[in-house]
């Protein structure tokens, strides 16, 4: 596939609505995934929309969409990458939901000079050259430890669990009926040294802690 670079700059969106995000999104990538774009119409459609496949199957291939496309609207320190070409490594911390989704969205993709990859690991230990880390249901108890270490390092934190931005984590996913939506903690992710696009936080649903 071929290099991703900046989103082109857009209007300001609508109030947070997916469906507004499927209309923007052949805009924001300049040549956009398909299997992007069908995730994010199924986020508008419902899970119920695809044929063949379990809710749950579903529900992870649009939050495995999703996550890739944070990627293109927050801005990590220069000083996040070992190098130039270091890879973008997105961590999942815990028992993995995503069932091969998330390696699928993101294989052969770049992000600038970055390849994207994706790492897997029961400890954050294991995950520390990551600028993005998934931090999964099973690692609910262990929240406010994984929190405390990563601290302000330039990451990136996204889960599923309740509150998880009200808590101290960046971004948190959440069902509205059947759509997936999704919740941002901008005072948390400054304080990471992360600047997330105004475009991103139309889209979802501010919170502080």
């Amino acid at each position: 596939m071929a290099l991703l670079g900046p989103p082109p700059p857009l209007p300001p969106p609508e109030p947070a609505t997916f469906h507004r995000f499927a209309q923007l999104a052949p805009k924001l990538l300049k040549q956009p995934s398909r299997t992007l774009l069908v995730a994010l119409l199924l986020a508008v459609l419902g899970l119920g929309a695809a044929q063949g496949q379990s809710d749950a199957s579903k529900e992870y291939q649009i939050k495995a969409a999703f996550l890739y496309n944070f990627v293109q609207f927050v801005k990590w320190p220069s000083d996040s990458f070992g190098s130039a070409n270091a890879p973008f490594c997105i961590g999942v911390l815990g028992d993995d939901p995503f069932d091969g989704a998330l390696e699928a969205i993101v294989r052969g993709e770049n992000i600038d000079s970055h390849r994207l990859m994706v790492e897997h690991a029961s400890r954050y230990e294991d995950l520390q050259d990551c600028q993005m880390i998934f931090v999964c249901r099973s690692e609910e108890d262990h929240l406010p430890e994984i929190l405390s270490q990563i601290g302000s390092r330039p990451v990136l934190t996204v889960s599923e669990i309740d509150s998880f931005a009200r808590n101290g984590g960046d971004i948190d996913f959440y069902l509205e009926g059947s759509k997936v939506r999704f919740e941002i903690n901008p005072s948390s992710a400054r304080r990471s040294g992360l600047k997330i696009s105004s475009q991103l936080l139309n889209l979802g649903r501010i919170v502080e802690p």
